[in-house]
């Protein structure tokens, strides 16, 4: 494997969701530990399962993985760091200042961006540590940080005095107050990403068009601001013998040869490993320690039938979504799950029954309109750009909060909106905007991956209670928050897709604990790309067919109130023709042999 080669002291696993860099980086951290390494291994993704891999629990402290002499874990929550950087701030002044005002503070550090903010400052500690980095060999980290949240940190340090003068945009204020004391510490960090000989990017992505493009964008992004070493990992592939005298194999085959020979320029010149696509889920030692083994796939168990599945399809849910006749329909779920997919596909069939439907995403690597490949009358279809929001914000606030400063006063103002704090606020106005539609029309709504969206309720739920507390001082309740509407089951209905896997379906029952504890019930679940109920002569398919079926009936009794699954198909769900194919299947009933 190239990308273990002489590991330097930071690895850095990152990629779209689904693709496997939480399994990459246990199995990592482990394949260094048996080598007689001492290792951390931490998570810095909002939804981590790593505690869940290794069948521990972890939490936000270094634990000692005790299978494995040498290693350890750490999941940072970014939760608990935010209340953390919260209390640092506002602690000092509690008693000191009026209520109404240490209220106000807390209110501005309430959001997604303070959030984000908490969890880079507990990382950038990881990486300027020297106590730490003398008691391990390597570090690997499961998600790097995202290119704006390092973007926030390069940015000059002059906002404290100009936003305490009330010039800057409100949007900044609380989750900034804290950088300053910092600063040293973040360029530390910075520096160390840039540094060729102490941090190593690893790039995962699957043999899809849609990731392979998504980690060309990640590469270009982090490589103009300095994080230039990196290495690619195709993940997952199905293995050529796999193919023979299976049609459904085949395709799956053929359609991954496609995607890697068109592999993006931007990737080729970097060093690449391919990993076979195993029988087994990835938990536990066993399957961790195969994973890295060699570049074919372990054999699999023999099983004689592809197992037998009796399950709703998603036609059984259309009725019950298109009743009432317009509403918000929002499909959540961990990244690489097919949300993008599913939602087309829900919104081609309403189309199709003759109801106005708004299909949009809140996420910047989605592409509906390739999904869909063509107009259908009643669907238009929309996105949430993050970048087009964030500049119509920036122009508004330049042309009111901006229009009386001068100039250095504009420059500054100018740099503060270039913060990821603008586009927090940005995507929560078009997100509002869109909630309000769906009161005359369906609004079918493809989300980001997990832990931004729920970053995005976060900031929903921020506007509500601030919302709340000015309605209340003015004696005015009758008002309705965007949290307001998404809690109302009248209006919005949340659809949760997941796989059949251990670690997704972990993360779809602790985003719906998470949804429950906004207020927020969710509608139903959709298992996707099932092999369980098709015709299938691969032994590693079968093999993954039959380890579906735990993960299935999990959904079926113990999660879910309604539950639909959709199977593996053999073409690209594309077009109106292909998505309706998702939705209206009668052979998931049939038996297979």
């Amino acid at each position: 494997m190239h990308f273990l080669d002489h590991p330097p002291p930071f690895l850095f696993f990152t990629g779209k969701g689904g693709v496997g860099k939480t399994s990459l980086s246990c199995a990592t951290a482990v394949r260094l530990a048996d080598a007689g390494q001492r290792v951390l291994l931490v998570s810095t993704d909002p939804a981590s399962n790593v505690g869940q891999v290794f069948g521990i629990d972890i939490g936000n402290t270094v634990t000692a993985v005790a299978a494995v002499p040498g290693l350890f874990a750490l999941e940072i929550d970014p939760q608990a760091a935010a209340q953390q950087y919260r209390e640092r701030i506002v602690g000092p002044v509690r008693g000191l200042l009026p209520d109404a005002v240490v209220k106000g503070i807390e209110e501005q550090l309430s959001g997604a961006c303070t959030t984000e903010i908490a969890a880079f400052d507990e990382f950038t500690a990881l990486l300027t540590d020297a106590t730490l980095l003398n008691n391990y060999d390597t570090i690997v980290f499961d998600t790097a940080p995202t290119g704006h949240t390092i973007r926030l940190l390069q940015l000059p340090g002059a906002w404290t005095g100009f936003l305490e003068e009330g010039k800057g945009d409100a949007s900044c204020l609380g989750p900034l107050a804290g950088l300053e004391k910092h600063r040293a510490q973040y360029k530390a960090a910075v520096d160390a990403l840039a540094d060729a000989e102490r941090t190593r990017l690893i790039l995962v992505a699957r043999a899809q068009n849609s990731t392979l493009q998504e980690a060309a964008r990640t590469h270009e992004e982090l490589a103009a601001i300095g994080l230039t070493r990196q290495f690619l990992v195709i993940n997952g592939i199905l293995p050529e013998a796999e193919a023979a005298g299976d049609p459904l194999a085949a395709a799956i085959w053929q359609r991954e040869q496609a995607a890697l020979a068109a592999l993006p320029g931007a990737l080729t010149a970097l060093p690449i490993d391919r990993i076979a696509l195993k029988p087994c889920n990835l938990v536990g030692l066993s399957a961790l320690r195969s994973l890295l083994d060699d570049d074919v796939a372990q054999p699999a168990d023999e099983v004689a039938t592809a197992p037998i599945l009796h399950a709703p399809d998603l036609a059984s849910l259309i009725d019950g979504l298109a009743d009432g006749g317009h509403g918000l329909i929002m499909l959540m779920g961990k990244g690489g799950v097919g949300k993008t997919t599913l939602a087309a596909a829900i919104a081609v069939e309403l189309a199709q029954r003759g109801y106005p439907v708004h299909l949009t995403t809140s996420d910047p690597a989605a592409h509906l309109s390739d999904t869909l490949d063509g107009a259908l009358e009643h669907l238009t279809v929309g996105r949430i750009d993050p970048r087009i929001e964030t500049e119509r914000y920036r122009q508004h606030v330049l042309a009111t909060k901006g229009k009386d400063l001068d100039a250095q006063g504009r420059a500054l103002l100018e740099e503060d909106l270039r913060s990821p704090c603008t586009e927090e606020i940005a995507v929560f106005q078009a997100f509002s905007r869109v909630i309000r539609e769906a009161g005359s029309k369906f609004v079918v709504m493809d989300t980001a991956p997990t832990g931004h969206t729920l970053l995005l309720l976060d900031a929903t739920g921020a506007y509500h209670r601030e919302s709340a507390r000015q309605m209340g001082a003015l004696g005015n309740m009758q008002f309705t928050t965007p949290m307001m509407r998404l809690q109302d089951a009248r209006q919005t209905k949340v659809l949760i897709v997941t796989l059949a896997e251990t670690t997704p379906v972990l993360e779809a029952a602790g985003l719906q604990a998470d949804l429950r504890r906004a207020g927020i019930e969710p509608w139903a679940w959709i298992v996707n790309h099932c092999l369980a109920g098709s015709t299938l002569v691969s032994p590693l398919l079968r093999r993954r067919a039959a380890n579906e079926l735990a993960q299935i009936d999990a959904v079926a009794t113990r999660h879910a109130q309604r539950w639909a699954v959709v199977p593996l198909q053999a073409e690209e769900p594309v077009g109106a023709v292909r998505l309706r194919h998702l939705i209206h299947r009668a052979n998931l009933l049939e038996k297979s042999t």
